[in-house]
């Protein structure tokens, strides 16, 4: 048997087939990563991303807890519940101005913004301080157990108490 001679051009022809099937594995290796890649990021984006904010609704309990002439002050809430002459109403505890938790002064008798020194009445009008707007009023009721209920969600156009 003879033996046959590798030519040059058999041993490149060899060689190039080699370099070709590297490529094409490179090239679909790419492809598969970039495919799995999209997959994970399209999963992120169907995906929902809910926030679980607690209830703008809050229970501040029996209106008997706030006596007479009495601010009390809900920073976990960020409210206020006021038991002033004409009956109970609730303002909104976020200074107007750049959103800072104010603080009740009971010595000076008013509402005062720690963080640029807005200072308001007892009613949530705003009287010195860089506030734009008084502080607003929140829908305040009694539920059927007789709890004081504050909606946090939207101010009231308007001024309304709750009479006990």
């Amino acid at each position: 048997m003879p033996e046959e001679k590798k030519t040059p051009e058999a041993g490149a022809n060899s060689c190039a087939e080699c370099n070709r099937r590297k490529f094409a594995r490179l090239g679909l290796g790419s492809i598969a990563i970039a495919g799995a890649g999209s997959a994970v990021f399209g999963y992120e984006f169907l995906s929902p991303n809910v926030l679980y904010e607690p209830s703008p609704i809050v229970d501040a309990g029996k209106p008997d807890r706030f006596p007479q002439g009495s601010v009390t002050p809900d920073p976990q809430n960020g409210i206020y519940i006021v038991h002033g002459p004409q009956g109970i109403y609730t303002l909104q505890a976020i200074c107007t101005h750049l959103g800072c938790l104010t603080a009740w002064k009971p010595d000076l008798g008013i509402i005062a913004c720690p963080c640029h020194g807005s200072k308001f009445h007892i009613d949530g009008e705003r009287f010195d301080g860089p506030a734009p707007r008084p502080l607003p009023w929140l829908k305040t009721w009694v539920d059927d157990e007789g709890n004081l209920l504050v909606d946090r969600s939207e101010p009231l156009p308007r001024r309304e108490f709750v009479r006990i």
